[in-house]
């Protein structure tokens, strides 16, 4: 929870390292590279910036950034697997600097993409507007899993329903926890003036869980189905939310 000015201008200063780092690594990327290539691009980067890896320095995580392609949908591991024309991959940048954490994630098609995942990420766009629209103090916190699972609904995906969106400051996941991407009527909290939260859909062509995929940390649906994510950092406001991921 935001408690100073101070802390308002620490969080945008992480959270445009972060911001910048995403960019970095989308623009970065080229077939034939391997994930692994790709973090390593990544932190070089975010280091340069001043900001160190928030899943390693939290968790132990086996790399600086998350990478995820193709089925797979979170807490990917970068590694060997090189990257393909066509392939779907989402960049996970979550990092911190002066005690002070930040998070932002996108999805992207190598090459052209097909009409089909063209939609997708545009949905998955969409969703993530559509929640941010929710944020302001004394909302009902549930309305945000309301809005993404309104929106995949619509163009007919379906949300994972077990990652969500979560607090973030001082540490990578504080409170409040859990903030589930579909409506959940028992939850009943509420939006406070000044908290810090990410909001991150995870839209998909199908998949309802993502299970973990065997290395301890990927979590993957079945191969058959797609998943996008996109996530903003963002304060609590009566003026609606402060985007702490946006780039200038």
């Amino acid at each position: 929870m935001i408690a100073t000015p101070t802390d308002i201008i620490k969080l945008r200063e992480i959270g445009l390292i972060v911001a910048k780092t995403l960019d970095f690594m989308s623009k970065s990327v080229r077939p034939g590279m391997t994930t692994l290539a790709l973090d390593q691009r990544g932190e070089d980067y975010l280091n340069s910036l001043g900001g160190r890896s928030a899943p390693r320095l939290m968790y132990q995580f086996p790399g600086a950034t998350c990478i995820c392609v193709n089925h797979e949908t979170a807490h990917g591991i970068p590694g060997p697997r090189v990257i393909r024309d066509g392939d779907l991959i989402n960049i996970d940048v979550s990092a911190e600097k002066d005690g002070y954490y930040s998070d932002a994630g996108a999805s992207m098609c190598i090459g052209e993409p097909s009409k089909q995942l063209s939609r997708l990420l545009d949905v998955g766009r969409l969703a993530l507007e559509n929640a941010i629209k929710i944020v302001r103090p004394g909302a009902n916190l549930n309305l945000i899993g309301k809005a993404i699972e309104d929106t995949a609904t619509r163009a007919g995906y379906t949300v994972i329903r077990n990652l969500g969106s979560h607090g973030i400051g001082n540490r990578l996941h504080e409170e409040p926890q859990f903030i589930a991407g579909y409506y959940d009527s028992a939850d009943r909290r509420v939006l406070q003036e000044n908290v810090v939260i990410t909001i991150e859909p995870f839209i998909s062509t199908g998949g309802v869980k993502a299970r973990e995929s065997g290395d301890g940390w990927t979590l993957s649906t079945k191969p058959h189905q797609k998943t996008v994510q996109f996530e903003h950092t963002m304060v609590v406001t009566a003026d609606g939310p402060l985007l702490m991921t946006q780039l200038e």
